[in-house]
């Protein structure tokens, strides 16, 4: 069996900016704190890094009952961002994800920095949600390798025990994407449909490096 896990932002669509809109929006309604995340990365953290930085920039004390306030905030703003902001699915994912579900030799699922309902509510939001069986989210995990592990530990579960890393690939559209494959064993194809230029992808040294999925003809001979 093939297992394909897939990045959410930037790789299967392009929110226009409502998550982290979500995010700001949910620290004033949490904390009453000025809606910034001024200088605090997004592109390929989890959210559990995000909101640890979010939490330091404006001085609020980082404890399992502010998280699960800010994470409650952030999942009750984020449908209303993702229709204010008007994002898309990315150019061939439709039509890529509906051509695998055709094919019996290959499973999807998510591997994200993304917590798991915010994954549901954006890939609901699209259209996209049904397709993926299982997944690693950023629920718990700072650092996108720990997202891997877990994301592996499902894939074990979903196909009853031990799974062959050669056939299992990642794509995503960041560095951190292609090194958390790594972190696994897996291999790994980049697509440059987020923030990353094409070289900063290239440098990473992915197994396949695609501009999008329009033409999906190189991974699916990949995948065999």
């Amino acid at each position: 069996m093939t297992v394909i896990l897939f990045d959410i932002d930037g790789t299967l669509v392009s929110s226009g900016g409502a998550g982290k809109a979500a995010m700001e929006r949910a620290l004033t309604t949490a904390f009453g704190v000025p809606g910034h995340s001024d200088g605090v990365p997004y592109s390929g953290r989890t959210d559990r890094a995000i909101v640890r930085d979010l939490f330091r920039l404006h001085h609020v004390r980082d404890t399992p009952e502010s998280w699960q306030a800010l994470r409650a905030a952030y999942l009750g703003h984020l449908p209303g961002c993702l229709a204010e902001y008007r994002g898309r699915v990315l150019p061939g994912i439709s039509e890529f994800l509906e051509r695998l579900r055709g094919l019996g030799h290959v499973t999807l699922g998510l591997l994200t920095g993304n917590i798991r309902e915010g994954a549901r509510i954006k890939l609901g939001h699209f259209g996209l949600f049904h397709h993926f069986a299982f997944g690693g989210f950023g629920d718990e995990h700072f650092d996108r390798d720990d997202v891997a592990r877990e994301a592996l530990r499902f894939v074990q579960q979903h196909l009853g025990g031990r799974v062959d890393l050669e056939r299992v690939w990642v794509l995503g559209d960041t560095p951190l994407d292609v090194s958390c494959a790594r972190a696994i064993g897996a291999r790994v194809a980049a697509v440059a449909t987020g923030w990353h230029a094409r070289d900063d992808l290239a440098a990473a040294r992915p197994d396949l490096l695609l501009s999008d999925l329009s033409d999906p003809a190189p991974l699916l001979r990949l995948l065999g």
